[in-house]
């Protein structure tokens, strides 16, 4: 049994637990460094952000004084800062705004106040709000950087696997740890090469086939010369998806009222295809990066087993930071997608390290 009851909201003890004081406290703590960091991140954002974001921390303000109130002088021996405050400003300057965004989101989302019945319900229902507002100021972001991001996590995850896979296997048939550096370097630069180039294509291409879809600017200009009688200019709405009463609605205001020649689904943000040079660098230099990593043991002098090992261990820490940075950016869980990488990185790199055995076995 608990030394005594729980409070209702609204009514709180006049000698309340130790454990629901340390509770409440650790909640105050948690909306204090809350709006602290919606405020530090309102000054790496755009005027429309930054408004968003003060409101965030209006609002955990608020919050906090639910629980001043309810710790009355107790308030004053609330936790300081926490680790996790500090790391997450130092990731939102290194690492981006989109990420520390994505962080803070996993945070409202994880709130205890459902569970709890000292929450008021309106504080449990503004939490979640939170994590909405937070969640789609993360799209906004993450749209930004999406053609970006895509090839620097493909980059860096095929630099770490096929590389390992190709280190590995030339060290399974018993060649020279020279033979076997030379190789990983050869398939870091053709890998790197065709990464970019396979990423530079295949961005144009996209945005080579959205463009297609755009209206030709010269149509705005015939609009005057069109039979109101015979109005072709529906048929152009219906064909972009709109019911024949929307389009005949539509294209009557187009030409009564002088409204702008619009098309629904038209257009595209070229931000959200992104460049295909920015593209092609950043597959460059991660598919670089992850592909280096599986030589270091060979350039370090280790030969055998021991280097296999140690190569796995080195693209095994890679896979997982890299899968855990794009779970914590897509919103999954960052844990299973590190370890999903890594399972899939040693699986194939294990089993071509088997085949060069045989291999080597064979023509011995």
């Amino acid at each position: 049994m608990s030394d005594s009851p729980t409070p209702t909201v609204g009514t709180p003890l006049d000698k309340p637990p130790r454990r629901l004081i340390r509770r409440w406290q650790r909640y105050l703590a948690d909306e204090m460094q809350e709006a602290k960091t919606y405020r530090d991140l309102a000054t790496r954002s755009t005027p429309v952000e930054r408004d968003i974001l003060l409101g965030l921390a209006e609002a955990e303000e608020r919050h906090a004084g639910h629980w001043r109130q309810l710790l009355g002088s107790k308030a004053k021996t609330a936790p300081g800062r926490r680790l996790s405050t500090d790391l997450l400003a130092l990731m939102a300057k290194h690492f981006g705004f989109v990420f520390a965004l994505a962080i803070a989101g996993r945070a409202e989302s994880r709130t205890r106040y459902s569970r709890d019945p000292s929450v008021p319900a309106a504080m449990t229902a503004d939490e979640q709000i939170h994590s909405e507002v937070i969640r789609g100021l993360a799209e906004r972001g993450r749209a930004r950087i999406s053609g970006t991001f895509r090839a620097a996590v493909f980059g860096a995850n095929d630099g770490l696997v096929s590389n390992l896979s190709l280190v590995l296997g030339m060290g399974g048939t018993g060649v020279s740890p020279r033979i076997v550096i030379a190789t990983g370097f050869a398939g870091l630069l053709a890998g790197a090469m065709s990464m970019a180039a396979g990423e530079y294509v295949s961005v144009d291409s996209q945005r080579a086939l959205l463009d297609a879809s755009n209206p030709d600017p010269r149509t705005a200009g015939v609009l005057q010369e069109l039979n109101l009688h015979a109005n072709e200019l529906a048929l152009v709405y219906r064909a972009r998806g709109m019911s024949e009463a929307d389009a005949a609605s539509r294209a009557q205001e187009v030409l009564s009222q002088q409204a702008s020649f619009a098309l629904p689904g038209a257009s595209h943000d070229a931000e959200v295809v992104g460049s295909g040079m920015k593209a092609a660098a950043a597959s460059f230099g991660f598919f670089s990066v992850g592909a280096f990593i599986p030589v270091i043991p060979y350039l370090a002098g280790l030969t055998g087993l021991q280097a296999v090992l140690v190569a796995a261990v080195l693209v095994g820490a890679g896979l997982a930071v890299t899968g855990m940075y794009a779970g914590i950016l897509s919103g999954t869980s960052p844990l299973k997608k590190g370890l999903r990488q890594v399972g899939i990185g040693w699986a194939a790199a294990a089993i071509t390290y088997l085949l060069g055995l045989a291999f080597g076995t064979a023509v011995s």
